[in-house]
């Protein structure tokens, strides 16, 4: 029962002691555990906020993009650091409830016992509480997507993921790539399920990301993912025993 829980933040210092207060309770139940929290670039007080949380939480451990470079990276600066082999991902806006991982952690390590090749339990917010426009942007967003990819997953966008960090690892890196863990997943030869999670309204600071600005980088970036896919070659790999 060990974890590595993964939070990028920008800019979200209104979210970051409730936030923390929240998984710390939901990370009872494990026998080790961190929390790796990325701060990409803020402009705010959100480093300030997490240094002092650092002194009262002593499996906190901070990391500082001097330049803001993206969910994506944020993420992958959290996975790279982690100690141990199963990793939680989560929104820093307090929308995906902590109390879930252990859900799909449980959900995880026992599916693995009949099914190896199951990396990721991929959160699903099938009771979105977010705007009109957003619900139905993500929700034609989703469909395309699933179309071209064939990823069979009704929702990347949900922050919370549980998964192996050696199969991460493995995964090709590029801006944007959070979005697409699931896709990127089944091309290295895994498989996915996507469970429901709990999805809570905003309830302190704004979006940092708008239906428009991501548009024009998602189509670029489901032809570069389709791209990727016809690219891959899977090699069963045989040792010669002396």
């Amino acid at each position: 029962m060990a974890i590595s829980i993964v939070v990028p933040v920008h800019n979200e210092a209104e979210n970051i002691d409730s936030l923390l207060n929240e998984i710390t309770v939901a990370l009872v139940n494990f026998t080790d555990s961190e929390i790796i929290y990325i701060d990409d670039g803020s402009t705010d007080n959100t480093l300030n906020m997490l240094e002092k949380a650092q002194q009262t939480i002593p499996n906190l451990r901070v990391f500082h993009h001097v330049k803001s470079c993206g969910q994506s990276a944020a993420i992958y600066t959290g996975i790279k650091a982690a100690k141990f082999p199963i990793i939680a991902t989560l929104d820093g806006d307090g929308q995906n409830n902590p109390a879930d991982i252990l859900h799909l952690y449980a959900n995880l390590q026992t599916q693995r016992d009949e099914n190896p090749k199951l990396v990721m339990i991929a959160g699903w917010r099938n009771q979105r509480h977010d705007s009109e426009w957003r619900l139905l942007s993500s929700k034609i967003a989703n469909k395309i997507r699933s179309a071209l990819l064939g990823d069979n997953t009704p929702d990347t966008g949900c922050g919370l993921k549980v998964f192996l960090r050696d199969a991460a690892l493995e995964l090709p890196f590029f801006d944007h790539y959070h979005r697409f863990l699931p896709a990127l997943m089944l091309r290295g030869g895994y498989q996915v399920i996507s469970l429901a999670v709990s999805h809570r309204a905003r309830e302190r600071g704004i979006s940092k990301y708008g239906t428009l600005d991501r548009l024009w980088v998602g189509i670029v970036d489901i032809i570069g993912v389709m791209w990727l896919k016809t690219r891959m070659k899977r090699t069963e790999i045989i040792e010669i025993e002396r």
